[in-house]
């Protein structure tokens, strides 16, 4: 499959970048959302565990379960696209050998392995997924520029029930679940962008 081209270059999707809830009605195609992902995929987390998880959500049934769950929030049904993006901490650690660069090898290895199973034995099963979240909204920020580079619209959403999310789409019940993503072509421009001053917020010493 030929690659596809992003419309805008990092800088200019990030200044350009709205939350956009009205959507037109074309599909978006599939080979587009997987270079999407699999350029978002790239996203650093630590140890490499990558715990996070992906649903592309694009069947018309399961989006009005979601919207449900998601307090009616109408842009869930009618997006074309919803990705629901959860974190697995337990399956990233019950296959270690596949987030483990293939560079380290031997003792090395094994003694990595051993200290990332000592640092999340010590944790409980909140604060497991808490970190594990944490990851996965670096991921979130990969994705939600790579989606205006190439030129769709997408608004991140928080409000949701979790534990019905999980029951609509059979996720594990240790699974975290940091957001769902509507996207799809834009409909709207969406509210301009009201930022903080560089100056309010970045610290020099």
């Amino acid at each position: 499959m030929e690659a596809t081209l992003p419309v805008l270059d990092a800088k200019t999707a990030a200044l350009k970048r709205r939350s956009i809830r009205r959507y037109r009605k074309d599909p978006v195609p599939e080979g587009l959302l997987r270079e999407i992902l699999e350029a978002a995929l790239r996203a650093p987390s630590a140890w490499n565990l990558q715990p996070w998880r992906i649903v592309v959500v694009r069947d018309p049934a399961t989006k009005r379960a979601l919207r449900e769950a998601a307090f009616g929030q109408a842009h869930v049904e009618e997006a074309p696209v919803v990705l629901v993006l959860y974190a697995d901490l337990e399956d990233a650690l019950a296959h270690l050998d596949e987030v483990l660069h293939p560079g380290i090898q031997g003792e090395r290895r094994e003694a990595q392995k051993q200290a990332i199973q000592r640092a999340f034995a010590a944790m409980g099963q909140e604060a497991r997924k808490a970190w594990a979240s944490g990851q996965s909204y670096i991921l979130l920020g990969y994705l939600l520029l790579l989606l205006e580079a190439y030129g769709l619209g997408s608004v991140p959403m928080l409000g949701f029930d979790p534990e019905r999310v999980r029951a609509i789409l059979g996720l594990p019940s240790h699974a975290a679940i940091p957001a769902l993503v509507a996207l799809g072509y834009p409909a709207e421009e969406g509210y301009p962008s009201h930022r903080l001053p560089l100056e309010r917020v970045v610290l020099w010493r």
